[in-house]
């Protein structure tokens, strides 16, 4: 059909209502717009940024609330750790010991502090004739004699409590760790680091001669909000920017770019704006919801404007194809926008709050950007005095060839293309699934910098907790109960990765040593109980205040704290060592029993939960889609054969990063569901247009595809690449599950384009070949 005709018969068309009433009310529309954006968006005021790694965690989390009634047994565990590095590589000298022990005691004035440990006041016990001596290892550094400078050496160097915790097994570096009193206040984090860079400051001033690095919970929480708010501050600008070129190259027309820019802007400030409104705060995961939007919000823009651009070329009005455009692009617009909200609500059924906030943050954000493109977009351009240059033809010569090539080659296209999937999706018998929440920061960051010297000379930053029960109260002191807790200890230090464990069995093998005079055969449990309970009451009546033993053993006396210190593990060693001790402890000790725990095992065991979690929910979503697909198209035969082009994408991106990086983590188990909605909508409007063509055109499958192409190609081509330039922006980021998202998010939605361009018309064409036409 010419295009002559064509034009002809949408001339006698009656007029599309509701884009009437657009252009009619186009000032009022405006108006209104704008109001909402300012009345939504002034929540951005009351936006805040949570730096809290548990927020990660849900209150139904089963391994979450084992760590919690852990800490609520014991003491929590967030902790600040400075750790000294003298250059000259010995930690015992009266130089540096004089720096630790006042740090030490300075500590104690640290907002929110419950405890401090270091070397400097270790409690060293020791045998006094038939008396117990219970002093600080260090005291008045300064004036040390060289004997007691190798006496404290000695002291610290042979004691497993201390060695790759406070005191690293050369002698090379040293820490002081506070425990903090975090829960029940607010701003404990910034209150805390708002000091330590106090300290540090004053330290570097005072004594250049030491290297000063921190490490610990506190900040690992300040790191993820600095990831927040760097990708806030540096990402946004940086996807608008890019978006902003592209659109202005691919549109090239002035008006229609920065039109299409402002109806993405008041869509983010809108959706982040609510966020304020309802006091839920940012975090490093949404955080990204701007940065999405940006990429997210544009295609419905283009669609719209592009398919005005192509009716003003034709020659209608700018009135006219305001309203054309609003009649070709309404239901296509809206099914997007509900498609790709679904794929995001699914997100819903992730096992971490942040990326269940992160979908109902993109998904509100989806809803009002079809809402400004269907109103404030129109209502501008019949507006804005638009002048376009009318051409004879409608079809695009690249577009025209490019469809010329499909048709023609259909048969090799489609086999190759059969072939390819097959092939490239197989890559995911690749991917495994792991994570390690240190190097969720890369190099970039001062905490990663910090983190990685702390692993590779001193201690670890991978935890797992277990509280031990003796089965009664007081039953700590059971010569049997303390030989298996022995033994469990050392059976961990024997294991691979471990640098650190502190059991309380140590504690007691010390102090009978000590009643025995110091004799180095008594160093092991005692085998009376009453002995060992008094060793015990009279030790804990020597400690000083803040240094008692409450953080290790419960009120009862019934069950003690055992805490394991690994280096650079990911989720599945943790996972594999904790599995194998559970496996000694069933042999060994079956008493004893208890599953790990720890904020290291918590994230491991989430990351499996959330793929569990969001391959149900992401099956659900496509499901709906779907349905959806079906009832808006009024074809089951197209609405089924749309599920190839929207499922082969995401299985040939996650082959394609089977090869390429192979390891799943926390965030990627979200991109299925994130990229599901997002991939539908080129087929969607693909499809639309096709429908079209056959429906009111009485084109064949063939014709009908080339319409597709000549109609909505040139806007699938620009709305993709904005898309993954988009992504691509949030793969530049430093915090790593916002680049993985971006990178695998950018490889599935070009993947979605290839099987859009290549396989589906080719599909269409198979398929649809028979029927005339459709009703």
């Amino acid at each position: 059909m010419s295009d002559s005709t064509a034009g002809a018969q949408l001339s006698k068309r009656k007029p599309y209502a509701y884009g009437e009433w657009v252009v009619r009310n186009r000032w009022w529309v405006i108006l209104a717009s704008l109001l909402s954006v300012a009345a939504i968006g002034y929540g951005l005021s009351q936006v805040n940024i949570s730096r809290d790694l548990r927020i990660y965690f849900a209150d139904d989390n089963p391994q979450y609330n084992i760590y919690e009634a852990i800490e609520n047994t014991y003491v929590r565990n967030d902790n600040m750790l400075y750790v000294l590095a003298p250059k000259d590589g010995n930690v015992f000298t009266r130089e540096t010991l004089a720096v630790l022990e006042k740090l030490t005691e300075d500590s104690w004035q640290m907002p929110h502090s419950l405890r401090v440990d270091s070397i400097a006041n270790y409690q060293w016990s020791r045998a006094n004739g038939d008396d117990l001596t219970v002093t600080d290892l260090v005291e008045n550094a300064a004036e040390l004699s060289d004997e007691d400078l190798v006496r404290i050496r000695e002291v610290a160097m042979s004691e497993p409590l201390l060695v790759n915790g406070l005191v690293s097994d050369r002698g090379h570096v040293a820490s002081v760790n506070i425990t903090i009193l975090k829960r029940g206040a607010t701003g404990v984090v910034g209150n805390v680091m708002r000091h330590v860079h106090q300290t540090l400051a004053q330290l570097e001033k005072d004594h250049p001669e030491i290297d000063i690095y921190t490490a610990g919970s506190i900040p690992t929480d300040m790191a993820f909000g600095i990831a927040a708010f760097q990708e806030f501050e540096s990402l946004w600008p940086m996807a608008f920017l890019v978006i902003f070129i592209v659109l202005g190259i691919s549109l090239r027309a002035v008006f229609g770019t920065v039109l299409a820019m402002l109806g993405i802007f008041m869509t983010a400030i809108v959706a982040v704006g609510a966020t304020g409104w309802i006091g839920m705060p940012l975090n490093p995961t949404t955080i990204k919801a701007p940065v999405l939007l940006l990429s997210l919000a544009v295609a419905h823009s283009v669609h719209i404007l592009v398919t005005l651009y192509q009716e003003m070329q034709r020659g209608r009005s700018r009135r006219d194809a305001v309203i054309e455009s609003l009649r070709i692009n309404m239901q296509p617009v809206a099914i997007t926008s509900l498609t790709t909200a679904i794929g995001f609500l699914a997100l819903n059924f992730s096992d971490a709050p942040p990326f269940r906030e992160l979908g109902n943050i993109v998904a509100f954000g989806m809803i009002a950007a079809f809402a400004y493109s269907v109103t404030f977009v129109p209502a501008m351009m019949a507006v804005l005095p638009v002048r376009v240059r009318q051409r004879n033809s409608t079809h695009l010569p690249l577009m025209d060839r490019f469809a010329s090539f499909v048709i023609g080659n259909k048969a090799s296209i489609f086999w190759g293309m059969s072939v390819v999937i097959v092939v490239v999706s197989s890559g995911m018998m690749r991917i495994e699934l792991d994570d390690n929440f240190i190097e969720y920061f890369d190099h970039r960051y001062e905490f990663r910098r910090n983190a990685d010297f702390v692993q590779e000379n001193l201690t670890g930053l991978n935890v797992i907790e277990y509280s031990l029960s003796a089965g009664e109260e007081g039953g700590i002191s059971r010569p049997d109960y303390l030989a298996k807790l022995d033994a469990f200890t050392q059976w961990y230090r024997q294991q691979p990765t471990v640098v650190n464990v502190n059991s309380i069995s140590e504690v007691f093998k010390r102090l009978n040593k000590n009643m025995h005079g110091d004799e180095p055969e008594w160093y092991r449990v005692p085998e009376n109980r009453k002995l060992a309970a008094q060793y015990l009451l009279l030790y804990e009546l020597s400690l000083p205040y803040g240094l008692d033993l409450n953080n290790q053993i419960n009120v009862g006396r019934s069950a003690t704290r055992f805490i394991v210190v690994l280096r650079d593990q990911t989720s599945r060693g943790l996972q594999e060592i904790d599995r194998k001790a559970q496996a000694w402890l069933a042999q060994n000790a079956p008493d004893l029993e208890v599953p790990g725990s720890g904020i290291a095992i918590v994230v491991a065991g989430l990351s499996e939960r959330n793929i569990n979690s969001m391959l149900f929910g992401s099956i659900l979503a496509l499901v709906l889609i779907s349905m959806i697909l079906i009832f808006a198209l009024r074809s089951v035969k197209i609405g089924l054969i749309s599920l190839a082009p929207n499922l082969f994408p995401v299985a040939m991106a996650f082959g394609i990063w089977g090869v390429l990086v192979s390891e799943v983590g926390l965030a990627i188990a979200t991109v299925v569901a994130m990229t599901l909605g997002i991939v539908v909508d080129d087929t969607v409007h693909f499809l639309s247009k096709y429908l079209r063509a056959r429906r009111e055109h009485g084109m064949d499958a063939p014709e009908a595809v080339r319409y597709s192409f000549n109609t909505v190609g040139s806007a699938l081509l620009i709305t993709t690449v904005v898309l993954v330039l988009g992504f691509c922006v949030l793969g530049t980021s430093g915090y790593r599950p916002s680049s993985h998202v971006g990178w695998l998010s950018s490889i599935t939605i070009m993947v979605a384009l290839i099987a859009d361009f290549l396989f589906l018309p080719t599909l269409l064409i198979y398929l649809d070949r028979k029927a005339k036409h459709i009703n």
